[in-house]
């Protein structure tokens, strides 16, 4: 799968914004409904951010058509978001303005800051 297979619009950053995934050369949204936690994680660890932070439906717009019609099923350790299993069949149950916010944390938000002695410091 190329990395561009997913893209987050309308955040503050590449790891913020309303989720499109790209399927034979068009954008399409996803739905709140069919996008969890698990499937986040995917998605983050594919644009290469951080964890999720806040999973929170219409944050960054509404669902703008197409709509993706499938389910995505991810177990989290997926390296690429349709790398995922999804439903099989097609639903059209998006209500309006729910498409799939999402932010996750930048990648530099993990990290030690002040040297060894910060952690050297801890427990005793």
């Amino acid at each position: 799968m190329s990395p561009d297979s997913v893209r987050l619009l309308n955040g503050s950053s590449l790891c913020s914004g309303r989720l499109e995934v790209k399927s034979n050369q068009s954008w399409s949204s996803v739905c709140e409904a069919d996008f969890d936690q698990q499937d986040a994680e995917v998605v983050c660890r594919e644009l290469g951010c951080g964890p999720p932070s806040v999973l929170q439906g219409a944050l960054y717009g509404e669902v703008e058509a197409p709509v993706w019609s499938k389910e995505f099923q991810c177990g989290g350790h997926e390296s690429a978001l349709l790398d995922c299993r999804s439903s099989g069949s097609a639903r059209n149950s998006c209500s309006p303005g729910k498409g799939v916010g999402l932010t996750c944390s930048e990648p530099n938000d993990v990290r030690l800051v002040g040297g060894a002695s910060r952690c050297a410091d801890r427990g005793r």
